[in-house]
């Protein structure tokens, strides 16, 4: 089939590359020229782990093309994807700017019937609003909801290996065709209202912020009570009415969607009168949870003022280089508001974080360099190098070894043979035995 996928940011690149897997002919539409010369010549903007080399394998098959020709990415079109940003404004609803911008340009351009899926996460009734106004404009169109379910970090394996496929429409016609887009991916469809389908999108995302908020909470009703959140999780995660997944205890979530579409769907209840008080909630812990590093630090050395102290990983989650949202923001200001000397390491997102702090802080190159001669380390996001670095190195490296640990990276009986002091999340401290020889 002929796909026009507009938009080339995370979903829309990943979307299109993957529809081009599996031998649609798909044309990549963006105002960015840069962006779009850049994916012509098969270099991928974006860091996802198999995105680049499966983009240019399709360049190579020529069923993937990438264009800033509005007019002519419409007309090879049969099925248009949406696949926009819709950021969120300061009073915590979406910005649905590029979506109306998008919509506006096609209107412009659209001289034969086209389906119009949605791929961006949009407020309930937007897609509802979008049809209307091409109805107005006489433009023969069919707006159909199909929002997605993408993990940064693992969006070509989700594509590929999804739970479902929600399609919202109220034509049963656009609901088949867009069906048979999906169907070589052999993944359950779902088909329901469009209302519907943008509402499952938010409360999915709502409910699985929620799982991480309700953890994070136990976890330190744990350091009060000394029970352990790991063996905690487990014990609630076996009940097949809960699960394990989304119950991992750590310092809140980030990244492009749950802080956005949780905020998102708070303003929506609000516009209907509806106080959604858990949501709320959901809200305040992951904000609450962003500082609990920074107070661990101060309760353990009454202050940073004056020390070295290292974060490991900067990115909101490993295998990406978004740092929407990362707790290691406001931990990094906390810390240089306090007078410490921050050094961080990321594999992958440093170069986003220069353009932030610039030389308020040192950016290294490894792990051992980071955390040579510090007086803390914080880890943040639990990248396989952090995850894999031996405890023993801290404990030779560091001034002091004291690791303050916010994704609960190690076991704790691996802090013991090492002979550290290990702070984490919802478990017991792990106090080093030796003292620290001074002279």
């Amino acid at each position: 089939m002929k796909i026009t996928v507009c938009g080339t940011g995370y979903v829309g690149l990943v979307t299109g590359v993957c529809l081009a897997e599996i031998g649609h002919d798909v044309v990549c539409l963006d105002t960015d020229e840069q962006k779009i010369n850049l994916l012509q010549s098969g270099i991928c903007p974006i860091y996802e782990p198999g995105l680049e080399e499966l983009l240019s394998k399709q360049l190579l098959a020529k069923r993937l093309h990438f264009s800033t020709d509005a007019k002519q990415a419409y007309k090879h079109a049969e099925v248009i994807f949406l696949a926009v940003g819709t950021p969120e404004k300061e009073d915590g609803a979406a910005d649905l700017t590029y979506i109306q911008q998008a919509a506006e340009t096609m209107a412009q351009h659209i001289t034969s019937h086209k389906i119009i899926v949605t791929k961006s996460t949009v407020p309930i009734g937007t897609n509802d609003q979008l049809q209307a106004m091409f109805d107005r404009r006489g433009i023969s169109v069919d707006v159909v909801s199909n929002p997605e379910f993408l993990r940064e970090g693992s969006g070509i394996y989700d594509t590929f290996h999804g739970d479902r496929i929600v399609i919202g429409s109220n034509n049963k016609a656009a609901m088949e065709k867009v069906e048979k887009i999906f169907q070589p991916l052999q993944i359950p469809i779902v088909h329901m209202s469009i209302c519907s389908a943008e509402m499952v999108k938010y409360a999915s995302n709502t409910f699985l912020a929620t799982k991480i908020s309700f953890i994070n909470e136990i976890a330190r009703l744990c350091d009060y009570t000394g029970a352990n959140v790991e063996d905690v999780a487990l014990g609630m995660g076996m009940d097949s009415r809960i699960g394990t997944p989304f119950l991992k205890a750590g310092i809140g979530f980030g990244g492009s969607c749950f802080p956005k579409d949780t905020k998102a769907l708070e303003n929506v209840a609000s516009l209907y009168g509806y106080e959604f008080q858990i949501l709320r909630s959901v809200i305040q812990v992951n904000e609450k949870q962003k500082s609990l590093l920074f107070e661990k630090a101060i309760n353990r050395m009454g202050t940073v003022e004056g020390k070295d102290v290292a974060v490991l990983g900067l990115s909101f989650k490993p295998n990406t280089d978004d740092i929407r949202d990362a707790p290691s923001i406001p931990l990094i200001d906390e810390l240089v508001g306090a007078g410490a000397h921050v050094r961080v390491f990321d594999p992958i997102a440093s170069k986003h974080v220069k353009k932030r702090y610039r030389d308020l802080i040192h950016f290294s190159d490894t792990i051992e360099n980071a955390i040579t001669q510090a007086d803390l380390v914080c880890i943040v996001t639990e990248w396989a190098e952090i995850k894999e670095f031996p405890l023993d190195n801290y404990n030779r490296m560091m001034r002091e070894p004291l690791v303050i640990d916010g994704r609960n990276c190690y076991k704790l009986e691996e802090a013991e043979r090492s002979d550290m002091t290990y702070i984490s999340i919802g478990r017991r401290v792990v106090e080093r035995k030796t003292p620290i020889l001074r002279y």
